[in-house]
């Protein structure tokens, strides 16, 4: 902006004469000043809705003024400026009622600003973060990334680490497939190392099947071999205190970054640190290794194997709402999450052979090419009708899952030392020590069972009845739904046996042999004090034949072997597989099964 002054001499005299110029040049400079003027008002009402997007809006009762003044005298803010530091402060609170109620408000307010976030990542104490993990539908910038780690040389590869955090541990002593399986990763890991100095040639066993080079497996595959064997180590508690010691939880979380590519690597990795997080001791390294954030984000995981393996961990890490501890092999399907809502009563899931924990209560698989209208439906699929449909028809209930390993044919045995792990009552021992752990016998409890799980059911629940500890067990069972449950045997026995040199049939297999003494006896024991119980019992049966590989067509369960000789038996139109895997949440598999649980447990569930 500009303007011209013209200076004229008068006489003697400097005289200054103004222009008319001069005049437009006011006029035109008090115009500018005027509209910056206006540029630059703010609108107080524009940044007073902006204050209230940061307002914290808890519970009215838990911002007393008196309390701010007390606790935030010196603090230079508005009140509710303060009720992010009040809330934090509250989190660490000695009242238990107080803490939890603290980490809701924070988890639960959807207006805390980025800084906000961070805030509570840097300042909140263990016990805080693992409650905000284990709160549904929570914001990841609650958490600090996993800390940086030291970047190792080229020419050490991970394999090479893992190895040397194997040999760390004790040797001496071991269970025997703790041995084995430490044995086969060393083993495997120090072929590989070979073959990168000079090539060595596999020609298969029970290690990598691989028939060429060594230095063609990929990492990756070495890498799990090691990842199994330390699985094994993590259910011994020593050995974890070593695996801590040793740097394993930071050499497991650059693992873990490495093979975000690899669902069973990540999937191994979380196991180890659910093994770990039932010992309290170790809980804090956990935490400052960074393992909150990452279970966290893979509780978010649309897959339920992934998202069920991180529940576990975080529920062994979270003593301050969950009292029982879940053992490897032991998985809650609901609720995952802290919830306010009370469990009334546990429903236990075991599966049967070659079965697992998420696999064999999926939805019956669809084919899209037969049956189009289920696949434009392909959204609703559920990968565990017991975590989706049964979690939303009975919130009231905690689900289990249990696995454990089985077997056809001894020729693919994960472990094959001492073959009287796989019996039924090893297994049952076992199991029982485990659910025990996890609480089964506080509540009221209904079994759901498939095959040879059915059979473990009944030898749980005989030997429970023989121990006084396991009393409340047998006392709280209401009820047992058995899905194609061999009684009696199995045609699959018979058929393995006959041709043993062909399947190498597993010890399971041969316990299920048709009219066997053992199940026999089994079944006279169970029917003995189930009937003085008076247990509920809901049976199906299957009808159609099962193809067990592309050459083996076969009804495995019989409707006569199906028959327990006591509840209800239901005959289905579907196959051994497929008993369990209802079509649909309005099959009649499921509506019947829900019915049940909601019959025998109606007095805890209500309405």
């Amino acid at each position: 902006m500009c303007f011209i002054i013209l200076l004229r001499r008068a006489g003697n005299s400097n005289q200054v004469m103004f222009s008319p110029f001069v005049n437009l040049g006011f006029v035109f400079i008090t115009y500018e000043v005027l509209s910056l003027k206006k540029l630059l008002q703010i609108d107080t009402q524009a940044i007073h809705q902006e204050k209230l997007k940061s307002y914290v809006y808890v519970r009215t009762t838990s911002l007393n003024p008196s309390e701010y003044q007390e606790q935030f005298s010196t603090f230079d803010g508005e009140d509710h400026e303060c009720a992010l530091w009040l809330l934090l402060k509250r989190s660490q609170s000695e009242d238990k009622e107080v803490r939890l109620q603290a980490v809701q408000d924070l988890a639960n307010n959807s207006h805390w600003h980025d800084y906000q976030y961070g805030t509570v990542a840097q300042t909140c104490d263990q016990r805080t973060a693992i409650g905000l993990a284990r709160s549904k539908d929570i914001d990841l910038r609650f958490f600090l990334p996993p800390p940086p780690l030291p970047k190792i040389k080229n020419d050490y590869p991970i394999e090479d680490e893992l190895r040397l955090l194997l040999v760390s541990l004790p040797q001496t002593g071991l269970d025997p497939c703790v041995q084995y399986f430490t044995s086969l990763a060393l083993r495997e890991s120090s072929q590989t190392l070979a073959a990168q100095r000079g090539g060595l040639w596999c020609f298969g066993g029970n290690g990598l099947p691989y028939c060429e080079t060594l230095s063609k497996i990929p990492s990756e595959t070495v890498e799990l071999f090691c990842l199994q064997a330390l699985v094994q180590h993590s259910k011994v508690s020593s050995h974890c205190d070593k695996i801590e010691a040793k740097g394993g939880l930071q050499l497991l979380q650059r693992i873990y970054q490495l093979r975000k590519d690899s669902a069973k690597i990540q999937r191994n990795i979380i196991r180890i640190i659910g093994n770990m997080a039932l010992d309290e001791r170790l809980h804090s390294s956990i935490v400052r290794a960074g393992w909150v954030s990452v279970l966290a984000e893979v509780m978010k995981s649309p897959h339920v194997i992934q998202s069920s393996h991180a529940s576990r961990a975080l529920a062994n890490l979270d003593r301050d709402t969950v009292k029982e501890k879940y053992p490897d092999g032991v998985y809650v399907l609901h609720p995952q999450y802290r919830s306010s809502q009370p469990v009334r009563a546990d429903i236990l899931f075991v599966h049967g052979l070659l079965g697992a924990a998420f696999k064999t209560w999926r939805q019956q698989d669809i084919d899209r090419r037969l049956d189009k209208k289920a696949s434009e439906g392909e959204e609703d699929y559920s990968q565990c009708w017991p975590k989706t449909w049964l979690a939303s028809d009975c919130p009231a209930l905690r689900i289990i899952s249990v696995e454990y390993d089985t077997h056809l044919s001894d020729w693919k045995a994960k472990c094959p030392v001492e073959a009287h792990r796989k019996s039924i009552a090893y297994r049952s021992n076992e199991l029982l020590d485990k659910l025990r752990a996890a609480g089964i016998g506080d509540r009221p409890l209904v079994w759901v069972s498939h095959s040879m799980g059915g059979l473990l059911v009944k030898k749980m629940l005989v030997d429970a009845s023989k121990n006084p500890e396991m009393d409340k067990i047998v006392n709280n069972t209401r009820g047992i739904i058995f899905y194609s449950v061999p009684h009696h045997g199995s045609q699959l026995a018979e058929y393995s046996i006959n041709a043993r040199y062909l399947l190498f049939p597993s010890v399971e297999v041969k316990e299920l042999s048709k009219d066997s003494p053992a199940l026999k006896e089994l079944n006279d024991d169970f029917l003995s004090f189930a009937k003085d119980k008076k247990f509920s019992v809901l049976s199906f049966a299957e009808t159609l034949p099962t193809h067990i590989g592309s050459m083996i067509k076969l009804h495995v369960v019989p409707l006569e072997s199906a028959k327990l000789g006591i509840g209800d038996l239901i005959p289905v139109d579907v196959n051994h597989l497929n008993i369990c895997k209802p079509k649909k949440k309005d099959a009649f598999l499921y509506q019947r099964t829900l019915k049940f649980i909601q019959d025998v447990l109606a007095q805890e569930l209500g309405d």
